[in-house]
This record gives structure tokens, C-alpha cells and sequence, in this order.
């Protein structure tokens, strides 16, 4: 069912965003915090890529209205008070490493899928200049349309590394 790419990483999980929510599974506990949001510390050539793509984000995500981070970034976004934030320039993920990584395909992007205890999925981009992550809270636990609002903007300002 998976493709693999270098590296092991599976690149897809899923056909379709219908087949991604069948993979997503965790069910969440509580909200995301909307307070602060830790702002990644990329390298000059990766932070660039980011002012880019704080350029090309919608003002909603999933039907919710873009709301501040606090700190204040262009490296960050959140919309509804925290529900869905964003980070870009983070750390690529040990998790990446695993040949059992679970990845899912939303619109030409590729994420993989990270379960959190106590709360919604956490999505980073793969194959791409900078790493790109998504927090999602409980009510996204079952649902990749945040990654599909998200696709495009990635696409346009984040090139791919393959």
C-alpha cells in the first residue's frame, strides 16, 4: 500500500485524502495550546523559504480565520486560536528516519503523520527545502483538510528537494 523513497520514508500511505483519514486513527483529549508557539530557528537559505511561504498563506484554514502567534514570527501561523498552527524552518524529525513512518498525500504535498498523546495529529512536509509542520487539535483527529488548504501556499513557496 505505501510507496518508499529513499531513506525509507514511506511517501504515500494513502491513494487519496479519503484513504489518509482512514489512516488517522488518534483520537485527542484536549485543545491545542493557543498561547505560545515555539519559533523555529532555521538557517538563513531555510528561514528565506519561510518569509516566502508566510506570504502565500490563506487568512483561513479549514474554515477558520487566521489569529496571531506569540510570539509574533513570520516563521509561525495559527488560525483559530491555535487550532491548526504552523511552523516552518523546524528540525527535521527524527521520526523520518523510521521505515514505518506513516506519510499521507494532501493535494501534491507530501506530510508524514505523527500521533500526539492527549491531542490532534502533527504533520511535517517531506522532500521539501524546509521542513514544514502542522498542529492539529482534537477536532482535526480524523480529518487532513487542513492539509489540503495548506497544499498549494507549500507547493508555490517551499521547493521540493528531489
Amino acid at each position: 500500500m505505501s510507496s518508499h523513497r529513499p531513506f525509507g520514508l514511506p511517501v504515500r500511505a494513502a491513494a487519496s485524502v479519503a484513504g489518509a483519514v482512514l489512516l488517522l486513527t488518534v483520537a485527542g483529549c484536549s485543545a491545542s495550546d493557543s498561547g505560545s508557539v515555539a519559533v523555529p530557528a532555521p538557517p538563513p537559505a531555510e528561514a528565506a523559504v519561510c518569509r516566502a511561504l508566510a506570504k502565500e498563506l490563506p487568512d483561513t484554514v479549514a474554515g477558520l480565520g487566521r489569529t496571531g502567534t506569540e510570539p509574533e514570527s513570520e516563521l509561525t501561523a495559527a488560525w483559530g486560536d491555535g487550532a491548526i498552527v504552523l511552523r516552518c524552518g523546524v528540525v527535521r524529525p527524527e521520526k523520518m528516519s523510521d521505515p514505518q513512518a506513516r506519510a499521507v498525500e494532501a493535494d501534491g504535498v507530501n506530510w508524514m503523520y505523527e500521533p500526539r498523546e492527549g491531542d490532534g495529529p502533527r504533520f511535517t512536509t517531506t522532500y521539501r527545502k524546509a521542513y514544514v509542520e502542522v498542529s492539529l487539535d482534537e477536532r482535526y483527529a480524523h480529518d487532513v483538510g487542513p492539509l489540503v488548504d495548506l497544499a498549494a501556499p507549500v507547493k508555490k513557496a517551499v521547493p521540493s528537494s528531489l
